[in-house]
């Protein structure tokens, strides 16, 4: 009986530690073995922040021989496989500016050939001679030691090179895009969702009151119609500047996140919330209105844009912001004084030395090409006949952005959108209205969110932010018309 009991124990014994191998695997049999998921988007993040730049390509602002060396497409000085000149330096500041309309898109895209860069028009400053550019301003770089802080952020963080304006014209319709997925007048069904704004409003000379539901009536945007790809017929149509539809900080507001949109003037083309009804709220029907007066504006949109510094250091920041410079600060030719690089590193340094910084992602973007020339044709085939545009820039600064990353991954304006919906659960903006940011990817290539945080290291600049705050200047607005 004693050792009839020891081989019953002995087989139980057997029994079990065959059971035990196989379901780790070792024995070839399933495993049970569980992996911890890796973190998400949603459990990383708490803060956005989205800093909107003016009117550059990647081949004209970062010729950092680090970056092209570490394999980012962009075009060499002194190369052009396109036949056109080789590209050449020039200063951030210029006297003149380049056309970024849809008519310069099509030019410079020319079917696809991308060979009419040389056909995009000139622009003089007031009081210059038509002869302010030198010959060939389209193929032009930025001398590399006034763009430095954008180097290092892009060296150190991630850098896309296949990040590309949704819309295939200037800045309103951009900045509309930065916020909705659109820019279309209205949401579907009605009849002008399938039109899009095409262009820069015109009808008055004043800059800073030309955009919006507070502009002057005579005040008019161009439409191109979506579904008509013949451009002799598709940009025809005019209308108030003043739309109605869903946008992001709608589904921010329902899911009680907060958000601030930091722009320097109410009526210019970059403050995106003065063109949506809902979100401006004017203060009679348009197109008599003079301000705007609803809660999202009044509780949202700060007019002082240097206030993000002071609202980082207090320790406010919102779970979304939006960041738009002034004319000095932009970037976009003929109005910036240079200091574009150091802004938006005073904005980056505030949130890399603020508590936020082990749970933000700061994304930086360009919000037009701006008439620069550059090699990358857009994704194809085209969406519509305005979508897509051409590249602009994108770095992308957080504890759990891939260090010293290039991604080659195609993003573009909607790709801002669907990471912060991601990172909050909120679903798109409209779905199965086309909009942006529904079909766009998430920017998840360019996050690692298992690796150890990045520490933050203060960017070197020019300027420091003490040069933004004291500076007493009015803002500037672009000279866009």
């Amino acid at each position: 009986m004693v050792r009839t009991k020891v081989v019953s124990v002995w087989s139980l014994l057997v029994f079990v530690t065959g059971f035990l191998i196989s379901v780790n695997g070792c024995g070839g049999g399933a495993s049970m073995t569980t992996t911890t998921p890796p973190p998400t988007a949603s459990q990383k993040i708490q803060h956005v922040v989205v800093i909107f730049q003016e009117n550059r390509t990647p081949d004209n602002l970062f010729q950092d021989p680090k970056l092209i060396a570490a394999g980012a497409d962009i075009q060499p000085p002194g190369k052009n496989s396109l036949g056109g000149p080789p590209l050449t330096p020039v200063s951030l500041i210029t006297p003149y500016d380049l056309a970024h309309t849809h008519a310069a898109f099509l030019d410079m895209y020319d079917g696809g050939a991308m060979d009419g860069a040389s056909k995009v028009p000139i622009f003089c400053g007031v009081n210059k001679p038509p002869t302010c550019a030198p010959p060939n301003p389209q193929f032009q770089y930025v001398n590399p030691a006034e763009v430095q802080p954008y180097f290092q952020l892009a060296e150190t963080y991630t850098f896309g090179d296949r990040m590309f304006q949704t819309n295939q014209g200037p800045s309103f319709p951009a900045h509309q895009y930065i916020i909705s997925g659109t820019s279309a007048p209205s949401a579907p069904p009605d009849p002008t969702s399938n039109l899009f704004a095409a262009e820069n409003p015109v009808g008055v000379a004043d800059p800073s009151n030309h955009a919006g539901c507070t502009a002057p009536p005579q005040v008019t945007v161009k439409l191109i119609d979506s579904t008509n790809p013949d451009p002799a017929t598709n940009e025809t149509k005019t209308m108030y500047p003043c739309f109605d539809h869903p946008t992001l900080t709608d589904l921010l507001k329902s899911n009680n996140i907060s958000w601030r949109y930091y722009a320097p003037n109410a009526g210019s083309i970059w403050t995106a919330p003065n063109a949506i009804q809902h979100m401006c709220g004017p203060n009679v029907p348009p197109p008599n209105a003079t301000t705007c007066t609803g809660s999202d504006w009044t509780g949202n949109v700060v007019l002082t844009y240097t206030q993000v510094l002071t609202d980082v250091a207090s320790g406010q920041l919102a779970g979304v912001t939006w960041v738009m410079p002034d004319g000095k600060t932009s970037d976009h030719a003929m109005v910036n004084d240079g200091s574009g690089p150091s802004w938006v590193a005073s904005v980056v340094n505030a949130i890399g030395g603020s508590q936020f910084w082990s749970n933000t992602a700061i994304i930086i973007a360009w919000d037009d090409w701006g008439g620069w020339y550059d090699h990358v044709s857009p994704p194809q085939p085209l969406v519509n006949s305005y979508e897509y545009g051409f590249r602009v820039p994108l770095i992308v600064v957080s504890p759990y952005a891939k260090p010293a990353y290039i991604s080659h991954v195609n993003h573009d304006f909607g790709s801002i959108l669907k990471f912060t919906e991601t990172v909050f659960n909120l679903g798109t903006v409209l779905p199965g209205a086309g909009y942006a940011d529904e079909r766009s990817d998430d920017l998840s290539d360019c996050f690692d969110f298992s690796q150890t945080p990045l520490s933050f290291h203060t960017i070197p600049a020019k300027y420091e932010a003490s040069h933004f705050l004291n500076d007493k200047r009015p803002p500037t607005d672009p000279d866009d018309d």
